[in-house]
This record gives structure tokens, C-alpha cells and sequence, in this order.
């Protein structure tokens, strides 16, 4: 079916004899409102009155005879003061629009080959109307004003060429001479040449669009658009050579030929539509449409409702062209009809590009057109029980298209798993906007029923984790019967549902339900549990947590907030040894706790750790860190931790324990006797003295080099002590208690290094002494400068308190001034300073 922008309707038709066919032929045409004025060419002028709708069924008013010839070349109305100007043997008369008498007062503008009114001239007056007349005597045009019974000229235009053509657009006159068009602005004077044309080849066309805009028929059959600034902002029209006429009913350019009429557009200057019309003569356009008209007939075109249009565009899958149409009218239209149009034409080119597969565009289309989510999910009829029976479509192709579509996905698997994957996007993209909230609860059911449908684990997973709208009595059942019982726990969990969200992820770490889309349902049921703020739920699943994995479970208590209280904690924790130890950590290291109860019952746990490992290197890392926790914690209960190690071979927690009871000679025997680690025992000194006296460590090693020269068993043990620490131990003390067999280079190293250790502290302290001298003389230049004071010391000056030479650059002054040396300072008999 062809695009239509106008519909034409033959409403009049000049009856006459066949003898007067050439005499009384229409010459021309007025209209204004319902009012229609027929030219013609025997001077008459023939008023007709139509109804509202144009129909055929016209009335005939008043008809005037002008004189015995010549034609009736244009009419012109000034419905300000019901004046119809007439065009005839050269002469403007004016008449009464309604009985077309002559107005007596307005004498006829004689020599006239063309005039147009002012339409849009700014003048504020509202007493009267220019009007521009080009002369047929001289080469110029007249500006006249026109009154209600009067007119008069009010300046006249001279041009080098004389006017064939001419359209007014306020004080802009848009002339065609016999070469060249050209523009006049009859207020200010000024004209610009604009391009040329071919009068002998084409008609000329000179035509008014408004808003100081005119239409020319250029060069090379080019409708060319002119501002009467001299500027083109539309491109050309490609229209034929044969143009008898053109003139624009907005968003049209209407062109006549001889056989007919043809549409353009304004906005993709392309032809929409072509209308046969044999022997027509002229065009005159209105602002709804225009009339055509031949010799003996009137012809109606009445542009098709913009609406309309756009929608016989859509139809026929033009969607581009009703998009810049739509965009084309924009400023035209009232706002709020066109932000409704504008929706309703990018919903109907959205389901065209829907229905070409082109979803990307489709989904664009929909959103700008705010297409209510349920129309599409009405389409896909697996989908559709999630609207439920409440809603109507507005559209009415849904049954027959929806069919369409089950058909096509039948054949064709692919091409179901695109248009689904088409409505998961589209229905995701508007959920959180008011599009989608309207139906949020239609959105999130169909949303959840496409991830189920499509095995998109991931995104479901995020639709029921969020704030969600779906309806529990829909998609429970259907998570359930393709087993997304992790999901379903999700959907649970987001509508209130805690304590049945986490009894279905525990029935599917236990095996009751079976599914693969979390590797680790156990370790999220953790999660959850050590971040719920319901304590009583947390309790319900704790002890369940607990016999899977205790160090997994006990997180639930370490990474809790709000803190459960301890006591509860422990006493649930008295049947899990491995979760209660690593609570107890949580405790200490995790919330500071100094109570002494928690650091005793940890290290009684570390002992318990010992005994209860089988394999070496567990017991040695449990071993370590009981050790590590006696050296570092001040809280604990030495007596109580000293019973429990008693009879267990923890031989070096028994040394720190006495060594913590200040029993250092008894923790060393333990050292060297139970350990037997010569490296362990000196490295337990250097502990043992960590953060006390400096002294202890050197006092340590002694007592611990008298218990190895008490044996000859550790006399090996003994020199290596002594060797490794010569900055430690005092040569004076150690030399006293080596035995006498001992040769000088067995001691030789300690010696050394002891000698170098001393004679470096004592450089060391010379240096300190140094610096600090030459600390107190910047101290005390900074002084001198800071008093501003000079003394002048010459040859032969003496003290003012021994009166000795002052030999020596160093000297006392007093707070008088008198110089002495600085040891008569204690005798001088007032204070002084130094330099």
C-alpha cells in the first residue's frame, strides 16, 4: 500500500457551455477559514462557502462581474477588515470579503503586475496592513499601507530589473527579475543578489515558508531553501524541470506539473507521494493542506493527520522515515502531544525491528517509547503465566504475533534463545526504572523465569540476592522443579524468609538437594551466619556448622557483629577442642581481651593441641605456638599452666614457665638437661631478657656457662657460649671462672672480641663527650650572636679579679662588663658569663 500525506477531494466544478470554455476559465484562488474565492478569466470573482470537513456539498455566495475582460490575475483577503484585493487589468480594487461590493474608500492602485500582503510584518499596529506591489510602468516596488478605507504609499523600492515574481515575509521581499533571484529588506533598503536562473527553461517559482524563509525554483531543477538572510539551513529538493508551481504545508513541499501533483518531504527531502491531476493551472497552500485547480475544477488536498502518517510508515517497515518525520515535527506540535506520539511511534518501530531480529535497536526503541514491560512479555507464550489474568493489552496483534513467534521458536531452537535472551536484556534494562517499577513483580517473575529457562546461573543469582519483586507462589515452584535450590534459598532469604532460606542451602550441603551452581554452599551458609544480626537463628545453625568443620564453623563467632557473649561462646565450644582454641585466639589476638581466664585456657588448649596430634611437624608448629603465646602473654595463670606441663615432655614450656616465675637458674637446668639444645638454651637467654634489665641477658648467659663448666659433658657447649657472645659477657667475669686447663687460643675469639667490645664503648663514649662539647660551644656561639654584644681582648689585658694577663682566647665577663679568667669566676664578687 502507498505512502499517503494528502488526500485529495474534488469539492468544485465550473459549469459553462462549450463556447465560453476559454473565456470563463479559474485563474486563480483565495481562501481564508471556510471561505474559498475563485478568480477568472472573464473578470469574475466567485465566492463559495464550504463546511467544516471541505465536502463536496458547497454553498454558493456572492459573485461579481469586474468588468467586460481581461482576468482576474490574484486574490488577496485582509480578514482585519473583511477586504478581498483582487488583481485585475493591471488594478488592486478592493471588495467586501462577505458581499463583494467595492469599497468606495479605497480607490483602485493602478499599473500593478503583482502584489502580496504582509502576513507576518512587524509592525504592532493593528489598524492596518502594508501590502507590496511591484509597478508594471517602472522597475520598482511600492510599499503601501492599507487601512480599513484607506491606503497610501509609504516607500518605494527602485530595481535594476523589472519583477516577474515576488513573496513577502515581514519587511523581506524575496523577488525573481527575468535572470536572477535576489532579496530586499523594504524597511532598512538593503538587497542581496542571490543566484540565477533560466526563465526561458523553468517557470519560476517564488514562495513564502515563514519565519523569514522562501522557496526558489534554482538552477539544475533544485528547490533551493533561502532565509532572508541570504543563507540556506535545509538542503536542496531534487524536483523535475516541467515545476509550474511549489509551495510548502508544513512538512511537505507540494510541486505542481501539468499532469499532477507531487509531495516532498522537508525532512529527508525525499518524495512521498505523487497525485494525478490532468491540465491543472495553479496551487494555493493553507495551513491544513491546499487546493489545486484546473481550468473548470477545485481540488481539496487535506494533509493526513501527522499521527497517522507515522504509523502507515511503521506498517510498511519504513521505521527510519517515521522517525525523522516525528523528529521533523517536532517544534510544531504541542509538547505533550508530541512526547505521546513520540512513544507510540518508537514502541510501533520497535516491534518492527523486534520482528527483523534487530533487538539491539528494538530494545532502544522500547525504552525511549516507555513501552509498559508486560506488552513484550505477552508475546512469549512460556512467559506469559507471570502477568496472570488481570492485564489487557493495548495492542492488537498480540495473539496472532505471539503465535507467530511459538511457531518460528519450534523450528528454529536458536532463534528462541535470541529472543529470549532479547527480553532478559530489555526487561533488565527498565526494572529499576519507573517503566519496570509500574509491573515490578511481572518484571522480576519473567526475569527469573528466563534465567531458569536459560541456564544464566549468575544473573539469577543476582536477581534473587537483590530487593526483589517476585511472587513467591510463582517462582518457588518453579526453582524447584529445575532444582535452583541455591537460588531458591536467595529468593527466600531477599523477601524475609532467613531461617527457611538457610534450612534449604544445609539440605543441599547434606545431599537432600542436589545442585551444581555453588561449588561451596557450606562456606556461604558460614557467611551468612557470622554476618546475620538474628542471634537466635545464628544459635539454631551453629552446632551444625560446627560438626562439618570446627575451623570453618567457629568463623561464625570470630567474624560476628554483634559480639555474642563469651561465656555462651565457650560453653558451646566445649565439645569442638579445635574451634574453642582457635576462639580463644580471636579473642586475644582479634579483640585484645586481658582477661586471664581466655590466656589460660589458651595455652591449656596449645598443651592439648601437643597431646593430641600424631604427625611430627603438626606437633612442632602446635609446640611453637604454645611457646610463642607463654613468651608473649602477661595475663595468663603461671601456676595453672605450670600443672598441666608438669608431666608432659614440653620440656622448653616448662623453662619459660619457671622463667616466668623468676626461677631463672632452675628454667636453665631444665634447658640444658631436658632439651639438650645448646642453640635453643642461648636463644631462651636472649628471650628471657627481651623487654627487662639490660643486665639480665648477661647474668642469664653466666649462670648458664657456670651450669656448663659444672659438667664435663657441656664444656664443648661452654667455650661456644662464651665465643658467641664476647659484646655480652665481661672478660674480668667470664676469666674468672674458666678452669685453668683451658689454653688461651681455645678463648682466644672471646678475648678478641671482648677487647674490641670494650675499646669500642670507650671510643664511643669519647666521641659522645666530644660532641657534646661541641654541642655546648654552638649553644654558646648561637648565645653570643644572640646578644649582639662585641668585646675587644688586646695584648696585655688583665683580670679583673687576680689581675693576671688574660693570655688564654677563652674568658669570663661579668654582668658589668669587667673581663677574668674563667677560673677567678667562683672569686669575682658579682655573676658573669662566659665566651
Amino acid at each position: 500500500m502507498a505512502f499517503r500525506a494528502f488526500t485529495q477531494t474534488h469539492i468544485y466544478e465550473r459549469r459553462a457551455a462549450p463556447k465560453e470554455k476559454d473565456k470563463s476559465g479559474i485563474q486563480c484562488l483565495e481562501c481564508y477559514d471556510r471561505n474559498l474565492y475563485i478568480g477568472t478569466k472573464d473578470a469574475t470573482v466567485q465566492h463559495l462557502i464550504f463546511s467544516c470537513d471541505l465536502s463536496p456539498a458547497s454553498r454558493a455566495g456572492q459573485a461579481r462581474k469586474l468588468g467586460s475582460g481581461n482576468q482576474v490575475s490574484q486574490l488577496r483577503t485582509l480578514p482585519l477588515f473583511n477586504h478581498l484585493l483582487v488583481l485585475w487589468d493591471r488594478s488592486v480594487v478592493a471588495l467586501n470579503m462577505f458581499s463583494l461590493e467595492p469599497i468606495a474608500a479605497l480607490k483602485k492602485i493602478q499599473h500593478v503586475s503583482s502584489f502580496e500582503v504582509c502576513r507576518s510584518s512587524s509592525s504592532s499596529s493593528t489598524d492596518s496592513v502594508q501590502m507590496v506591489t511591484s509597478s508594471s510602468r517602472r522597475r520598482a516596488i511600492q510599499v503601501h499601507v492599507v487601512g480599513v478605507d484607506r491606503w497610501e504609499v509609504l516607500r518605494e523600492v527602485p530595481l535594476l530589473l523589472e519583477p516577474v515574481a515576488m513573496a513577502v515575509d515581514g519587511t523581506s521581499v524575496c523577488l525573481a527579475t527575468a535572470g536572477r533571484y535576489l532579496l530586499c529588506d523594504f524597511q532598512s533598503g538593503v538587497s542581496e543578489e542571490l543566484f540565477p536562473h533560466d526563465h526561458s527553461r523553468q517557470h519560476v517559482v517564488v514562495a513564502s515558508v515563514g519565519r523569514g524563509e522562501f522557496l526558489l525554483n534554482g538552477p539544475g531543477s533544485l528547490g533551493m531553501f533561502v532565509m532572508k538572510t541570504g543563507i540556506c539551513q535545509r538542503p536542496p529538493l531534487q524536483w523535475p524541470q516541467e515545476v509550474l508551481a511549489a509551495a510548502v504545508c508544513f512538512p511537505y513541499v507540494l510541486t505542481l506539473q501539468a499532469h499532477g501533483l507531487s509531495a516532498y518531504s522537508m525532512v529527508d527531502q525525499q518524495h512521498k507521494q505523487t497525485l494525478s491531476l490532468g491540465g491543472a493551472k495553479g496551487l494555493l497552500a493553507t495551513s491544513d493542506g491546499a487546493f489545486v485547480f484546473t481550468e473548470r475544477d477545485v481540488f481539496s488536498l487535506r494533509l493526513v493527520p501527522v499521527q497517522e502518517q507515522i504509523q502507515a510508515l511503521v506498517r510498511q517497515e519504513r521505521v527510519e522515515e517515521a522517525l525523522l518525520l516525528l523528529d521533523g515535527v517536532h517544534a510544531h506540535c504541542p509538547l505533550d502531544s508530541y512526547t505521546e506520539l513520540q512513544k507510540d511511534v518508537s514502541c510501533l518501530a520497535g516491534f518492527v525491528h523486534f520482528y527483523q531480529r534487530a533487538f539491539s535497536e528494538a530494545r532502544d526503541l522500547f525504552i525511549r517509547g516507555e513501552l509498559d514491560p508486560r506488552e513484550i512479555i505477552l508475546l512469549y507464550p512460556e512467559i506469559r503465566p507471570c502477568l496472570g489474568g488481570h492485564f489487557r493489552s493495548r495492542l492488537d496483534q498480540e495473539d496472532k504475533a505471539s503465535k507467530a513467534l511459538w511457531a518460528l521458536w519450534r523450528e528454529d531452537a536458536d532463534t528462541r534463545r535470541r529472543y529470549l535472551r532479547f527480553l532478559g536484556d530489555f526487561l533488565a534494562s527498565v526494572r529499576e526504572t519507573p517503566q519496570g517499577l509500574g509491573c515490578s513483580e511481572e518484571v522480576d517473575c519473567a526475569l527469573l523465569r528466563l534465567y531458569v529457562e536459560l541456564g544464566d546461573a549468575e544473573n539469577l543469582r543476582q536477581l534473587v540476592e537483590s530487593p526483589n519483586a517476585c511472587a513467591l507462589q510463582h517462582c518457588v515452584p518453579l526453582l524447584e522443579q529445575h532444582g535452583r535450590f541455591f537460588a531458591l534459598g536467595f529468593l527466600l532469604q531477599s523477601h524475609g524468609n532467613q531461617v527457611e532460606a538457610i534450612q534449604t542451602w544445609v539440605k543441599i550441603a547434606d545431599g537432600v538437594h542436589q545442585d551444581t551452581t555453588c561449588s561451596d554452599v557450606y562456606g556461604h551458609i558460614v557467611q551468612i551466619l557470622s554476618q546475620l544480626e538474628d542471634k537466635d537463628t545464628v544459635w539454631k545453625f551453629a552446632a551444625w556448622t560446627l560438626q562439618r568443620s570446627q575451623e570453618t564453623g567457629v568463623q561464625i563467632f570470630c567474624r560476628h557483629r554483634p559480639q555474642f557473649e563469651t561465656w555462651d561462646v565457650e560453653a558451646l565450644l566445649e565439645e569442638y577442642p579445635q574451634a574453642m582454641l582457635l576462639y580463644l585466639e580471636f579473642l586475644i589476638h582479634g579483640l585484645n581481651s586481658e582477661e586471664e581466664r581466655h590466656h589460660s585456657r589458651l595455652a591449656l588448649a596449645y598443651v592439648a593441641q601437643t597431646q593430641r596430634v600424631e604427625e611430627e611437624a603438626d606437633c612442632q608448629e602446635a609446640t611453637g605456638r604454645l611457646q610463642q603465646h607463654l613468651w608473649e602473654s602477661k595475663f595468663y595463670n603461671v601456676s595453672t599452666v605450670s600443672e598441666s606441663v608438669r608431666s608432659t615432655p614440653l620440656h622448653a614450656a616448662r623453662a619459660i614457665l619457671l622463667c616466668r616465675a623468676a626461677k631463672h637458674h632452675e628454667a636453665l637446668r631444665v634447658m640444658v638437661e631436658e632439651v639438650r639444645d645448646p642453640q635453643a638454651t642461648e636463644a631462651f637467654c636472649c628471650l628471657a631478657a627481651r623487654g627487662r634489665d639490660a643486665d639480665l641477658r648477661p647474668t642469664l648467659l653466666l649462670s648458664l656457662l657456670q651450669i656448663y663448666l659444672g659438667s664435663e659433658e657441656h664444656l664443648g657447649a661452654a667455650a661456644d657460649l662464651i665465643n658467641n657472645n664476647p659484646q655480652v659477657l665481661a672478660a674480668e667475669q667470664v676469666v674468672r671462672q674458666l678452669p685453668g686447663s683451658w689454653s688461651v687460643q681455645l678463648v682466644s675469639q672471646f678475648l678478641v672480641g671482648s677487647l674490641r667490645e670494650m675499646l669500642h664503648r670507650r671510643r664511643m663514649a669519647s666521641l659522645r663527650t666530644a660532641l657534646s662539647l661541641a654541642e655546648l660551644t654552638r649553644h654558646k656561639v648561637i648565645w653570643m650572636q644572640a646578644s649582639k654584644t662585641k668585646f675587644r681582648l688586646d695584648g696585655g689585658q688583665k683580670c679583673n679579679v687576680c689581675h693576671g694577663d688574660l693570655a688564654q682566647p677563652q674568658f669570663a665577663r661579668s654582668l658589668h662588663g669587667e673581663l677574668m679568667h674563667t677560673g677567678c669566676v667562683g672569686s669575682s664578687p658579682s655573676p658573669s658569663s662566659s665566651s
